[in-house]
């Protein structure tokens, strides 16, 4: 094997953009593996050319013309973006490969138009695929039977971090991961069914070392899908690495982690924010402590407790899921109005339900019953639509109620009580750059969009109602602009995808997968 000329990319945005937002936090956003395996590639021997695309750059400024093959990451959002990039390259001779959540969620449709797409991927899978670096019409699936048990760290990673970090023009978050996959069994969740594992503490205490040389107070993103579930070990290797407090840190955790025990020495070891999941007022309780009550018991249990850990920790996104099967009526969004009445300090994320492909065993449920809607992926970020009809509510009545909870939650008497509750610049800054931005008033602004066109516009309800499956121009045109001048090379049939894919892989042979040890 000669010495190759990769690319890597990681989409962060999925199209070109100038919004304040993507300016502030895009940069922070980067994902952990595309980093990794720019970091493999340079091991093996070859040259990388590396670029986390926040929406500003010129992709064909970053990359030499003579590049040999691109490993390019990408959630489902940013789907079609990778499609047209990887046409683009395509049809230069460049071999292409995609990896992250979207070749995981809908690897059979990714292999349309890619040459590999990588499932869980170890520097194995990576060493195979430039060793062969080869075209092929029909991509092929590689990967592994579980995710690798060792990641390079931050300073093996460095060279990669850096220059996208120094995109960001205010906070630099650096990304670690301490573990992977989840205990928890969430239906809607990817990791669910991933098994957790924890990555080797003795890494983790090397690179929080690292940071201290490069920053006077690092601040650190981790990626886990459930920070702290070794709590104790995990907080003694901090202790270990550096003086508590001296390094900021934001995680993703579970309420039942964060007792008040916990929250001591969550603050102690400098943790800023936590993004802890509420989910449902009557399902998936098990990561509140609140498994065997629901309703307005389970509200009043986890608001006493969000207020407690708000005592700790200055930042908390309370994260819930509209539209699940549990739900029913006006309880559980009159439950939310109250919980943002009870908790003013917590800033509330909203998801509506959405089944990625094979992301979790419980699509296939929606894929049975016939409620899952051929979206395309281009939506599928939990906000922008709602890609299973809901069980309990048409649809004009669910989008009353989640504008009615959206108006709530951002009206200005909300953003108030928010902003005058927490404490310190950062707090009060993010949660009403939020607020008045795409999050808040932006996604009003769409909801009652597609309020209007359900209401006005028969071949748009069909749509949604599954009568037919032509893609109304209303989902087109944003397609069209967001892309910018990729939209040209988006391939023509890579607006429709089989929604139901997995359920037929489920009756059928799969395609062939190359399946390493």
């Amino acid at each position: 094997m000669g010495k190759l000329k990769v690319g890597v990319i990681d989409l962060v945005s999925k199209g070109p953009t100038n919004t304040l937002w993507a300016r502030v936090m895009h940069a922070n956003l980067a994902s952990i593996m595309p980093q990794v395996v720019a970091t493999w590639c340079e091991q093996e021997g070859h040259d990388v050319t590396f670029s986390c695309y926040t929406g500003f750059e010129d992709l064909q400024k970053e990359f030499p013309s003579d590049v040999d093959i691109i490993f390019i990451c990408s959630f489902t959002q940013a789907a079609f973006l990778a499609y047209a990039i990887s046409n683009k390259f395509r049809r230069k001779g460049v071999v292409t490969a995609l990896g992250g959540p979207h070749a995981r969620c809908y690897p059979d449709d990714a292999a349309r138009y890619f040459d590999y797409v990588l499932g869980f991927t170890d520097k194995s899978v990576i060493r195979d695929i430039l060793g062969e670096c080869a075209s092929h019409p029909q991509g092929v699936q590689v990967k592994v039977s579980s995710q690798p048990r060792s990641l390079p760290g931050v300073r093996e990673r460095w060279k990669f971090i850096e220059p996208t970090i120094n995109k960001a023009p205010f906070l630099k978050i650096v990304p670690m991961i301490g573990s992977m996959g989840c205990p928890y069994t969430c239906g809607f969740c990817i990791d669910a069914t991933v098994p957790y594992q924890p990555m080797e503490m003795d890494l983790i205490k090397e690179d929080l070392r690292f940071l201290r040389t490069k920053f006077k107070k690092p601040l650190v993103a981790w990626h886990d899908p459930n920070f702290g579930i070794r709590f104790d070990e995990s907080m003694t290797a901090m202790e270990e690495a550096v003086p508590p407090g001296s390094v900021k840190s934001v995680a993703e955790s579970s309420l039942s982690v964060l007792s008040e025990k916990n929250l001591v020495r969550l603050k102690k070891n400098g943790f800023i924010a936590m993004l802890p999941g509420i989910e449902s007022w009557y399902d998936l309780g098990n990561k509140s402590k609140a498994a065997r009550v629901s309703g307005e018991e389970r509200l009043r249990r986890i608001s006493g407790h969000v207020n407690m850990v708000m005592r700790y920790i200055p930042y908390l996104q309370t994260n819930f899921v509209l539209g699940l099967d549990s739900d029913e009526g006006d309880e559980p969004f009159e439950l939310t109005k109250r919980f943002v009445d009870m908790s003013p300090k917590a800033f509330p994320g909203y998801s509506l339900l959405s089944a990625f492909g094979e992301a979790a065993v419980s699509n296939l449920d929606y894929q049975r019953d016939g409620r899952v809607i051929p979206f395309p992926f281009h939506f599928l970020n939990n906000h922008l639509a709602m890609n299973v009809k809901p069980r309990n509510y048409d649809w004009i009545e669910f989008y009353d109620r989640v504008i009615d909870i959206t108006q709530y939650t951002f009206s200005p008497r909300a953003i108030t009580r928010r902003f005058i509750a927490n404490d310190g610049f950062t707090p009060k800054w993010l949660n009403m750059m939020r607020a008045i931005s795409s999050e808040g008033y932006g996604r009003i602004r769409f909801f009652k969009k597609v309020r209007k066109q359900l209401t006005g516009d028969r071949h748009f309800r069909g749509y949604f109602e599954g009568a037919h499956r032509e893609l109304p121009d209303f989902y087109r045109d944003i397609v069209r602009n967001d892309l910018g001048q990729l939209w040209e090379w988006l391939p023509p049939d890579a607006l429709d995808h089989d929604e139901n894919a997995y359920l037929r892989k489920q009756k059928t042979p799969e395609p062939a997968v190359v399946q390493e040890s």
